[in-house]
């Protein structure tokens, strides 16, 4: 039963890479680029599930879960001849997938007001032009 188990999550995570390296070729964005547009995105997605604001540590906690596991799928899955160079990428990677969430759930949380429309007050001088 436990190689049953160990088969499906060594093929699960193969399947991953596997379609993360498709993407990246198909789309000729920049690597660095696509981590932080599927960040945001994927971020926002859990916002939305969760039912919870951007202000919320929820959302970009599950995303830095996620982003850890997608960086545990490249260690299982590549073999860098120098580790100390996949340990900086896949360092780099979850720095530049966690900065727009983070800068934007910091914001929320403690400066909402750059997401609240203001009301529209009108001042005699605007009355007067019409």
């Amino acid at each position: 039963m436990l190689h049953d188990l160990w088969i499906a999550i060594t093929t699960t995570m193969e399947s991953w890479h596997e379609g993360k390296l498709f993407i990246e070729h198909v789309l000729t964005i920049n690597h660095d680029t696509l981590h932080m547009m599927f960040g945001v995105v994927i971020w926002l997605a859990l916002c939305l599930v969760t039912r919870r604001t951007i202000a919320s540590p929820y959302p970009w906690l599950w995303l830095l879960a996620l982003i850890l596991w997608n960086e545990t799928v490249d260690l299982w899955n590549e073999q860098w001849p120098h580790p100390g160079q996949q340990y900086g990428e896949g360092a780099k990677d979850i720095l530049v997938t966690m900065a727009v969430p983070t800068l934007l759930m910091l914001a929320g949380r403690y400066v909402p007001t750059l997401f609240v429309r203001k009301k529209a007050v009108r001042t005699t001088e605007d009355t007067d032009s019409i």
